[in-house]
């Protein structure tokens, strides 16, 4: 209990001659003019869109409210296979066993929950119609060959001129090992896999794009070193296809990034040069392009405890001297970047190697300016799949233009025991609402608004969306 000093005088301050303030009202004045100069912007900012915006928000709510109905999950952990001895017990306790131990195990029994087999794989060329465009986050998903789809740690690209979506990703159908015994396990490198769709679901295997180098052990891409993360953009002043992605040696000492380009969006892609930009290291990365056509490289850097941002040249193929550090000291990979209502949102994760962990959203009005932390944007399953950003990891967030301001989340379940096995984890994501942390900028007032994903076991696109494929 706060006890009152009956001695203390009242704190005041000399406002005008022969009055005097008290200093809770000028301090709450303050407050109140800040918060009429937010409301002020904010309405301003509406203002812009007009009408559209709340027509907008309803049709949207209307399309995505089945999707915001998440689904729980009570994953029951088994019993250990055999006791210990009592003497065993008292000499090193042990801990207990959690999800995240039974998701690394690859002999643990919930194995099949997590990665289930083949029995139950997505087959878009044999799938009943009652099962078409159906998402299964975690299962395997075939192309139209029959084959599981490779493209990890990708993005995706939507072609005007093809009028198709175009998959990028690493193709790790090898064996997986490790270099030595503290290395991290790898596949060699084989290429980049693309694939072609219509409807985000039915999957062309279009062939390797860019291939790995099998002979010149000096060569950035020879089958020896790492390609991760590969994305690509087009150019429309000069109509090329642009690709960047991480490249670095089995040690992760090179840390750089590696340029490709092609005339056309199934390549092949002719590799030109790797370079550390802005003169840091760089591994996690992505590329964004912004309505205006400037695009831009984000990357962890600095032994991945910070981000980096800077733009690309007007051809894409180079960068300037132009970077802004962002989320400095948070150890945050795996960014994936997109847009709305003139905002800029990014999904990170932490930096745990093959192990799933926290997703955390951030924003910021200009890409070049202040990020802010915005929270967890993870909703439905359970704690432990919330916290694991469901046994995933962020690679991409895709915007559907035949739903303005929907997007998919596009991420990857890692298998480091096999990493061609590795899953996808594709679920709806939405921005509304108030966000998770409002104490962490602007007075308490929340300029961001809240990034929802959501967890399904099962689930697709509006009707609309589809029927228009």
């Amino acid at each position: 209990m706060r006890m009152r000093n009956k001695y203390r005088k009242p704190t005041t301050l000399r406002c005008n001659a022969g009055t005097r303030c008290s200093f809770p009202v000028l301090v709450w004045s303050l407050v109140g003019c800040l918060l009429m100069l937010h409301l002020y912007s904010l309405v301003r900012h509406k203002d812009g869109v007009g009408g559209e915006i709340q027509m907008h928000m309803d049709h949207h709510h209307h399309l995505f409210r089945e999707l915001e109905e998440v689904e729980e999950e009570d994953i029951r952990i088994p019993p250990p296979k055999g006791k210990r001895s009592p003497r065993a017990a008292k000499r090193r306790p042990k801990r207990p066993t959690t999800l995240i131990d039974e998701f690394l195990d690859e002999s643990s029994q919930l194995r099949h929950v997590f990665f289930p087999d083949e029995k139950t794989a997505i087959q878009p060329m044999k799938d009943a119609m009652n099962d078409s465009f159906y998402y299964y986050p975690g299962r395997i998903w075939l192309d139209t060959d029959g084959n599981p789809i490779q493209a990890h740690g990708g993005g995706i690209l939507y072609d005007e001129k093809s009028r198709k979506y175009y998959w990028y990703g690493e193709f790790k159908d090898g064996p997986t090992y490790r270099a030595h015994k503290k290395a991290p396990a790898r596949v060699d490198i084989i290429g980049v896999g693309c694939y072609s769709s219509k409807d985000l679901w039915t999957w062309k295997h279009e062939g390797i794009v860019l291939a790995a180098e099998e002979t010149d052990e000096t060569h950035d891409l020879h089958k020896s070193n790492v390609l991760e993360r590969p994305k690509v953009i087009y150019n429309e002043k000069t109509g090329k296809y642009v690709m960047w992605m991480h490249v670095d040696d089995a040690n992760y000492t090179k840390a750089s990034v590696g340029v490709a380009v092609s005339d056309s969006p199934t390549g092949p892609f002719d590799y030109l040069y790797s370079k550390r930009p802005h003169g840091f290291d760089s591994r996690d990365m992505t590329i964004f392009k912004d309505d205006d056509g400037v695009a831009y490289l984000i990357y962890s850097s600095e032994d991945n405890s910070e981000l980096h941002v800077g733009p690309l040249n007007p051809d894409y193929l180079d960068m300037p001297h132009v970077m802004r550090k962002i989320l400095v000291g948070q150890h945050r990979e795996a960014p994936a970047v997109f847009k709305y209502q003139g905002t800029y949102y990014m999904i990170t994760s932490g930096c745990t190697g093959w192990a799933p962990n926290e997703a955390l959203a951030h924003a910021s009005e200009s890409i070049l300016g202040t990020w802010e932390t915005i929270g967890n944007p993870c909703i439905g399953g359970n704690k432990v799949f919330r916290q694991t950003t469901f046994f995933a990891q962020s690679t991409f967030v895709l915007p559907l233009p035949e739903l303005p301001g929907s997007f998919i989340f596009v991420a990857d379940r890692w298998n480091p025991a096999d990493l061609k096995d590795s899953r996808y984890v594709w679920l709806p994501l939405t921005v509304g609402g108030a966000a998770d942390r409002p104490l962490d900028y602007n007075f308490g007032f929340p300029l961001w608004s809240r990034v929802s994903i959501y967890w399904h076991k099962r689930w697709r696109l509006p009707y609309m969306w589809t029927e228009n494929k």
